[in-house]
């Protein structure tokens, strides 16, 4: 009886998940997202992002302080005393931040994780929350970049 129960209830949420993928797939008509064709810029990477991870904000730490060891979100620091990466470098951190962003998506963990909750962000960053406002400008500089703008 309990197997038989099992097996209806799992019948049942495939039935559910496949209805909200069809779902899904009609609001899109039938096609990928919008989001799914978005491509990250590298070179807006290079030059708009990554010297944010620099940027001393009052009461915070600069992102790469932490991110440049010890943290899942691993980061290659810039030469020691320097304020630049190689292009190697920069190009070994731009794959790293591609694991938190998804193409197209304000959700991707990149924009929201350092984001006040009030603001839109998540729960918790152990960096602590460094914008307080979506209008923040280096905020928009992330945006853009997820959103797939291109360097100019």
């Amino acid at each position: 009886m309990r197997r038989a129960f099992v097996l209806v209830a799992s019948v049942v949420m495939c039935g559910v998940i496949a209805a909200r993928f069809d779902a899904g797939l009609s609001a899109a008509g039938g096609q990928q997202p919008e989001a799914a064709k978005v491509t990250l810029d590298y070179d807006f990477y290079k030059t708009r992002v990554q010297p944010i991870f620099l940027a001393k904000r009052p009461g915070h730490a600069r992102c790469i302080a932490c991110h440049g060891s010890g943290t899942p979100l691993r980061l290659e620091p810039p030469a020691k005393g320097g304020s630049t990466w190689s292009e190697e470098d920069s190009r070994k951190n731009f794959e790293t931040i591609r694991r938190v962003v998804v193409p197209g998506s304000a959700r991707s963990r990149l924009l929201v994780h350092p984001l006040e909750e009030k603001a839109g962000g998540d729960f918790y960053h152990n960096g602590g929350k460094h914008w307080s406002s979506q209008d923040d400008p280096e905020w928009q500089t992330l945006r853009a970049f997820v959103m797939g703008q291109k360097a100019q």
